[in-house]
């Protein structure tokens, strides 16, 4: 049994909120995060530095907790401090066992394994909202651009830690997270970059519905960015409106069909399946699918049975302002308010 298989299987029975999926790591914590992601780092690729990665786990702090100039910090109460960690281990585990799995001719390097790293943990920072922005209350708002925002930041910040080379690449390797862009639109020249761009994409679903409390997140936080971004909600250019999801119940209602249809057909033919490279790790297991496989299996038994009170848990919520649920809340009322004064019978009550 292999060193990480066989500290799953020493770990506690019960999942606390804030590890991942082995529950041996703290997910929302910046530290143990980037230990653990150095130890990845340094067992496949030994004679790699460190100190490009170090200094963008500084720099994310700064950004998300909201103590870089000009930004106001992580408000997105789904899309939080610690889902970026979380998947950034995910990711970090992919590429090493896709490196530790492939020939000599086909591995992708310390470099370029480096940048996916980063590009993990700055897949999001489309969302961070810059001071100046009047406009916008929470980066939920920005959805629809977010990936090519985190690509813009991910353009002019690798050239200030020395990777200037993997700028344009790394920009566009960033929508393997998103759909701003579909697959075929993603310029890159190198199947090598490609690769990158599958392993991303894939540690950020895998890493989301693995969580212990996706569903609660899905039902109490998810829907609240669906509403602020427009998409529980859209109003077309038409003038016409169409309403997604009633509520964050409605939105669990619809995650199983979503699950199967949509994520199962993005990880295995548009990513190619490169969940597998996590098994190398794991001993020929994959604790991410089988611990999403169990968060959908008990909600169809909620659906089923309709014990919507047994999700009950509240997990912390790791953004740079406090109350981050109850600020988001508060103002999905007020937009659900404003929307029903302007056409009130087709609005849900939230």
């Amino acid at each position: 049994m292999g060193a990480a298989a066989a500290a799953v299987m020493a770990a506690p029975q019960v999942r606390r909120f804030d590890y991942d999926v082995t529950n041996t790591v703290n997910v929302s914590d910046i530290d143990e995060v980037r230990n653990a992601t150095r130890e990845i780092v340094y067992r496949v690729w030994p004679g790699a530095g460190f100190d490009e990665l170090w200094i963008a786990f500084h720099d994310f702090q700064l950004l998300f907790e909201g103590r870089l100039p000009g930004y106001e910090g992580c408000d997105t109460v789904y899309h939080d401090i610690q889902h970026t960690l979380d998947m950034t281990l995910a990711t970090a585990r992919l590429l090493a066992g896709y490196e530790l799995s492939a020939d000599d001719d086909e591995r992708l390097g310390a470099d370029r394994a480096v940048v996916g790293i980063i590009c993990a943990l700055f897949h999001d920072a489309g969302y961070i909202r810059e001071s100046a922005d009047r406009e916008t209350r929470n980066g939920a708002e920005l959805t629809s651009c977010h990936i090519s925002r985190s690509a813009a930041w991910l353009y002019n910040y690798l050239p200030r830690i020395g990777l200037s080379e993997y700028a344009s690449r790394a920009a566009e390797i960033v929508h393997f997270t998103g759909y701003e862009k579909t697959i075929d639109e993603i310029a890159l020249d190198d199947p090598l970059d490609s690769l990158v761009g599958h392993l991303l994409g894939t540690g950020d679903l895998i890493a989301q519905m693995a969580d212990r409390c996706y569903l609660e997140k899905c039902r109490d936080r998810l829907y609240l960015e669906f509403v602020l971004a427009g998409v529980a909600i859209e109003e077309r250019d038409d003038g016409a409106r169409v309403v997604r999801y009633q509520s964050g119940t409605d939105l669990l209602l619809q995650t199983p069909d979503f699950y199967r249809n949509v994520v199962k057909k993005r990880l295995d033919q548009d990513f190619g399946r490169a969940y597998r490279y996590v098994e190398v790790l794991f001993d020929g297991e994959n604790p991410y699918l089988a611990f999403i496989e169990r968060n959908i299996a008990y909600l169809e038994h909620i659906i089923e049975t309709g014990q919507w009170p047994a999700l009950r848990r509240s997990p912390p919520c790791f953004t740079f302002n406090e109350e981050p649920v109850i600020a988001a809340n508060a103002l999905v009322n007020k937009k659900l308010a404003e929307l029903r004064r302007s056409r009130p019978a087709v609005l849900p009550t939230h």
